[in-house]
């Protein structure tokens, strides 16, 4: 199979990894194929280059949806541990909040935490779509269940890596000013200055708390993308509503796959908000959760089931147009990258 070929008919098995990892298995040729079966065809990218490619198309689609990671974060943190009605709401809803941010704050109150949610974007991505590739090389995934759980570990492996980019971003996106400032305010004054007075209060482990939350959060999220994305580009194809290589089908996919996961993800995403934006005692201690299932306990005590599901309408919202905007990117790219390669090589 040729390069053009390979990316007009990509494999189709997660929204993030999956597409270059059935490719990368082809690394591994020294190993029995009767171990593996049979080999995939040639890879068309270099394929560190590819996990490049991955990690800037997902930073690309960062730009567009940082806005809605912003009112998440403010949603996920409002009416903390308070029985509702007991606190004055400032933000009602995903519209609603991006007009208060953007009329308080101003336009660049709404791309907060952009540069290091990059940063996070970039190594997340990157680690998990190249562990994600290891495990295909060397066929975990062609066993039953293989996928999710090479999935899950990967994502699992990237948030533990990126924590610490994540802990800044959310405490970044929570700042405010006092009129319509939500949960703890840590006011750093940047990116850097979050890093170093993180790292000066709390020390080297400091970095990463929270990561306690995080690595379940993604890895809810890597599990139910890789089980519903594909199932559910596949029935849109097979229902031919569409032509056979109209985005209309990825779009319908994606948004399939959003629901999926902003109902499973949300309660870990919360969590995992919770979890990184509580400040901390002189022992360098959480002043508000001891952990994942503490924080679990307090959350249902206090704002009842439905404080686990704050913040879903944005959640739903980014996922979609994050997925859509990510692979989009992803394929120009590594159609430019091939036909570059190509002309190279006829040169």
């Amino acid at each position: 199979m040729t390069s053009a070929q390979l990316l007009k008919n990509p494999p189709e098995e997660s929204v993030f990894g999956a597409q270059l990892s059935h490719r990368m298995a082809s690394t591994v040729s020294a190993v029995p194929r009767a171990v593996l079966g049979p080999s995939p065809p040639t890879p068309g990218v270099w394929p560190p280059l590819d996990f490049a490619l991955g990690s800037l198309a997902c930073c690309a689609a960062c730009v567009f949806t940082n806005p809605l990671e912003v009112v998440k974060t403010r949603l996920q943190l409002q009416g903390e541990l308070r029985a509702r009605g007991s606190y004055q709401r400032h933000y009602r809803g995903a519209l609603q909040a991006l007009w208060v941010v953007g009329r308080t704050d101003g336009l660049r109150g709404l791309q907060k935490g952009l540069s290091v949610g990059l940063m996070y974007q970039g190594v997340m991505n990157g680690v998990r779509l190249g562990s994600y590739s290891y495990c295909e090389a060397l066929g975990i995934t062609s066993f039953h269940g293989g996928s999710l759980l090479s999935g899950a570990g990967a994502g699992a492996l990237g948030a533990f890596i990126s924590s610490p980019a994540y802990l800044v971003k959310t405490h970044l996106q929570a700042q405010t000013v006092e009129a319509i400032a939500v949960g703890h305010q840590h006011n750093h004054r940047g990116v850097s200055d979050a890093f170093v007075t993180i790292y000066r209060r709390d020390g080297l482990v400091g970095l990463w708390r929270g990561v306690n939350g995080a690595v379940p959060r993604v890895m809810v999220g890597s599990a139910a993308q890789l089980a519903t994305f594909t199932s559910a580009k596949e029935w849109v194809s097979h229902s031919q509503w569409f032509s056979p290589n109209s985005w209309l089908i990825a779009l319908i996919a994606a948004m399939i796959s959003g629901v999926v996961v902003a109902i499973s993800m949300t309660p870990f995403d919360v969590i995992s908000t919770r979890l990184y934006n509580q400040p901390v005692d002189e022992f360098r201690k959480g002043r508000l959760y001891h952990g994942f299932s503490d924080c679990l306990l307090k959350v249902c005590q206090a704002e009842g089931l439905l404080g686990l599901y704050k913040g879903m309408g944005p959640v739903f919202l980014r996922l979609a147009p994050h997925t859509m905007l990510s692979m989009l990117f992803w394929d120009l790219m590594r159609q430019h990258t091939v036909k570059d390669n190509q002309s190279q090589g006829r040169s």
